[in-house]
């Protein structure tokens, strides 16, 4: 491609509602431009980055043994009806109606309409395991679409569902796809974790997602450095301590603090350590009639330490907590006499169920509220006085320095940003439709069924938050727009310059390798500041002064400056460089 044919539209500065720095970048260097509020166009530039996203992922797919077709983006709502989606989604899932009023969802996701092929396609045992995938655009009525294409209204996906006779199979064509993800987010050239999951409602261990490390990550990773474990916030282990239970030392003793309704706040007033303290958090869940009204509600005191925070992934598999709410303040005084920031489990006006944190119910001497406005209690301790928690569980998000569950050494904390995942689903889409095959007893059974997601578009924004500089993007070479630019400085009035330009670029795109020379005539600084921002890894540049000392500049994007080649050897310099 040469520059002067295709279409570069570069700007100075980002415009306003920008926030992020992939946002700033992708639309300073043209790759983007805003229609609407979380909807873009992709422009050329950009365009050709998610083209080779797309081109990687369908290798390995394919590789892989997925068979490829694309549904529609619009779906008839009754296929969403059958599993209860369309009603229990909520405002994200754009719903629409014809001119004959027949009601339609714009998808965020495909598995209604791939079960539906599935039950009408896969009839025998003899035809599984199957995986369909699709490359193919999704709609999101996000509320507040923000970041650019880190967080849009439409993108692209790749996803792809795996249907399987049971559950052996299903996993062992969950690890096909979790292998080919690896091979994906390698050649992608990006720093990335693949960390295990919470599996939500399916339950199990299955479920893997794949971060790009970023610093503005808004995904919090837990990985052990001296280990293989990762795993994302909700699913990550919080150990017990270690040890026995220190012994009591302390008189329980009720203590004025005025105005201090934190544990925070608690710990700086009498001087003590904040993990001496502990909080207290009310919760309710609610029993319904076949009406959906509230029959009955039961409240809950789960107990943390004071510097942890709760994790509610965890508390709502509890038993019994799952969908919980948390307690109103009519609920909280009536089983505790007093208002939120002095509560504490001792002297309860009326009964409730107590959940204690692992941390917790190995402290001793330690501090909560009194239930009483200005007053917390210091020196309590269990058994002494209060009984030992009947239901202790992990109810905390682990901290950086927490022991790793894998016994391999401490935890620490990163951050990514989510652009693909891997779930086991089992028959949660199979049962509700109606999808089964028949085995080798001719009796019908349920399609066990996995899904795998990959954000084709969120990936570029993804690479630019972890792969940038001051002057712009940094591509790695697999994804870069170009991956080498030809630079000549004064072409349209040195002959030896266009000659050795025009020639360079020939070499490389008979070598096949994807390269633009900038024939704009740009002056020099105009002409690199361009590159340099969208950021194509590699450049070359030709001058006049420097042909006649019979050398060209070399820079990789990362290099702090150019360096002098001899233009017989600047083809496999360039070549040696690039990352294949």
């Amino acid at each position: 491609m040469k520059a002067s044919q295709f279409f570069i539209s570069t700007l100075k500065e980002a415009p306003a509602d920008a926030e992020v720095v992939s946002h700033k970048l992708m639309m300073r260097a043209g790759l983007i431009k805003k229609l609407g509020a979380g909807i873009y166009n992709y422009m050329p530039m950009g365009l050709r980055v998610i083209r080779k996203v797309e081109a990687i992922v369908r290798e390995e797919m394919n590789r892989a043994g997925a068979v490829e077709l694309t549904m529609p983006v619009v779906q008839p709502a009754e296929l969403w009806q059958e599993t209860g989606r369309f009603d229990k989604m909520g405002p994200e899932l754009l719903r629409i109606q014809d001119r004959h009023g027949r009601d339609f969802i714009v998808q965020p996701t495909s598995e209604e309409v791939v079960t539906d092929i599935a039950r009408q396609e896969l009839k025998s045992y003899k035809q599984l395991p199957k995986n369909f995938y699709q490359i193919q655009t999704k709609f999101r009525d996000e509320r507040r679409p923000r970041f650019g294409l880190m967080r849009g209204r439409e993108f692209i996906m790749k996803d792809a569902y795996s249907f399987d006779r049971d559950q052996v199979a299903a996993k062992a064509s969950y690890q096909v796809m979790a292998q080919a993800y690896r091979r994906i987010f390698d050649r992608f050239g990006l720093t990335y974790r693949a960390v295990a999951a919470d599996s939500g409602a399916i339950g199990g261990d299955l479920s893997e997602e794949f971060q790009v490390i970023a610093a503005t990550g808004e995904d919090a990773i837990v990985y052990c450095p001296q280990s293989d474990y990762a795993a994302n916030m909700e699913k990550a282990e919080a150990l017990a301590p270690v040890g026995p239970r220190a012994t009591a030392a302390q008189a329980l003793t009720k203590t004025a603090t005025p105005g201090k309704s934190t544990c925070a706040d608690v710990a700086e007033l009498l001087g003590v350590p904040l993990k001496t303290t502990v909080k207290s958090l009310v919760l309710a869940t609610d029993e319904t009639n076949e009406a959906g009204e509230i029959v009955k509600s039961q409240v809950w005191l789960l107990l943390l330490r004071g510097d942890h925070d709760m994790n509610e992934i965890k508390v709502g598999k509890v038993p019994g907590l799952a969908g919980f709410r948390f307690a109103t303040l009519g609920e909280i005084e009536e089983h505790f006499g007093c208002k939120p920031g002095y509560l504490g489990p001792i002297g309860l006006q009326k009964p409730l169920k107590m959940v204690v944190d692992r941390d917790v119910a190995r402290m001793a001497d330690w501090i909560c509220g009194a239930n009483e406005a200005d007053f917390h209690i210091t020196g309590v301790n269990w058994a002494r006085d209060l009984p030992e928690p009947d239901v202790v569980a992990d109810l905390r998000n682990v901290v950086a320095g927490d022991l790793s569950p894998d016994g391999k050494g401490e935890l620490a904390i990163e951050r990514g940003i989510e652009v693909g995942h891997v779930f086991y689903l089992g028959t949660k889409y199979s049962r509700a439709m109606n999808a089964t095959f028949l085995d080798e007893n001719g009796k019908p059974q349920p399609l066990e069924m996995g899904c795998y997601g990959i954000g084709v578009t969120r990936l570029p924004a993804a690479a630019i938050e972890q792969n940038h500089d001051e002057r712009g993007i940094i591509w790695p070479d697999a994804i870069a727009p170009f991956t080498v630019v030809i630079c000549p400085v004064g072409m349209d009035r040195s002959e030896a310059v266009k000659a050795t330009a025009e020639q360079l670029y020939a070499d490389l795109l008979a070598a096949g390798v994807d390269v633009i020379l900038d024939d704009r005539g740009e002056r020099p600084g105009a002409m690199f500041a361009d590159w340099e921002l969208i950021g194509v890894p590699h450049r070359v540049t030709v001058g006049d002064k420097s042909l006649k000392e019979g050398v060209v500049e070399y820079q990789h994007r990362r290099d702090a400056a150019p360096a002098k080649v001899a233009v017989a050897d600047i083809f496999s310099h360039v070549k040696g460089r690039m990352v294949v």
